[in-house]
């Protein structure tokens, strides 16, 4: 497989398991191809054309060196400068069995610049589990703008420019291994049918990565409620999306009937609205989080004789053996 072929099948994987549909997808897709036909000659210069054909803009190929054949990747939840040097490191030191390519789980270059692209995932997420798409919107539309002047300040291209200098092909997974995580844990959740809080726990420690978590100290934990709460209604919707949609939320969603939100991380401003609203929270654990979904979409370039080699945090769990 080339960067090119292994990116696109990360996108690939990314839309099958998307809480959208592929009509919805392709939808917003359309949307954007008839706004770039009515920009100026000025406007289309610098617009970044693959918007027409990714979906999620927070995954992205950083550096491709060329057509060069994919036969052993560095794979990691966070890649900086220190990553690059320890894959040319490696491949300086195993010429016969060299590092061809990195493959991150959060972004870098414009990828980070932009992660609020995203985002609007998460409205239709709601929307699914009841809460009114205009609200959804509204409050989203505003989050987004938070995280978008968070980020401009950001050192974007870093990474970007380590990679350049040391020849290192490089790209990024984020939403795509987050949905399939998502939906990985969603299935989980709803074959076990927990009845309490503390029966949530139980079924995601039956997950080796969430196991492993907990053995290191980061496992899965109850931040809003206790073991011995009813669950009601069970829903995903902190799991994919870029990063942390509004605070202001948890209120819409106790009234669409929401009785436990399972997410990734939390922070405690974000707790204690939840907690107002009388919503339980499951943090199932960011980087273990992190390292399903990128596992599963590893094990299918494993499966096609990609060498694995984790780094930066991954939980490398294979699911082939």
């Amino acid at each position: 497989m080339t960067t090119l072929e292994i990116f696109e099948l990360a996108i690939k994987m990314g839309k099958e398991s998307d809480f959208r549909s592929k009509e919805q997808i392709e939808k917003k897709l359309e949307r954007i191809k008839e706004k770039y036909e009515k920009l100026s000659k000025e406007e289309k210069e610098i617009f970044d054309t693959e918007r027409l054909e990714n979906p999620y803009m927070d995954s992205r190929i950083h550096f491709d060196g060329g057509s060069k054949e994919i036969k052993k990747v560095l794979a990691g939840v966070d890649i900086d400068s220190a990553e690059m040097m320890i894959a040319r490191y490696h491949s300086n030191h195993n010429p016969k069995n060299p590092i061809d390519a990195v493959i991150g789980h959060h972004p870098d270059g414009k990828a980070l610049a932009d992660l609020g692209e995203v985002m609007d995932l998460q409205v239709d997420i709601l929307s699914q589990v009841g809460v009114p798409v205009n609200v959804a919107e509204a409050l989203m539309k505003k989050r987004i703008g938070e995280v978008n002047r968070g980020l401009s300040p950001e050192n974007h291209y870093k990474v970007v420019d380590s990679a350049r200098i040391l020849g290192m092909n490089f790209l990024n997974v984020h939403t795509p291994a987050d949905n399939l995580v998502a939906r990985f844990v969603e299935k989980k959740i709803n074959d076990d049918k927990p009845e309490y809080v503390g029966d949530i726990i139980k079924s995601l420690l039956e997950i080796p990565e969430y196991k492993e978590a907990a053995k290191m100290g980061a496992g899965p934990a109850i931040f809003v409620g206790s073991e011995e709460n009813r669950t009601g209604r069970i829903v995903f919707t902190e799991i994919t999306g870029g990063t942390s949609g509004s605070k202001e939320m948890y209120e819409k969603m106790a009234q669409a009937g929401i009785g436990t939100i399972i997410s990734m991380h939390q922070k405690e401003e974000y707790k204690q609205e939840a907690e107002k609203a009388n919503i339980n929270v499951v943090i199932a654990g960011h980087i273990s989080s992190d390292s399903i979904g990128m596992n599963l979409f590893l094990d299918e370039l494993e499966k096609k004789g990609i060498e694995i080699v984790p780094c930066s945090g991954l939980i490398r769990i294979s699911r082939n053996k």
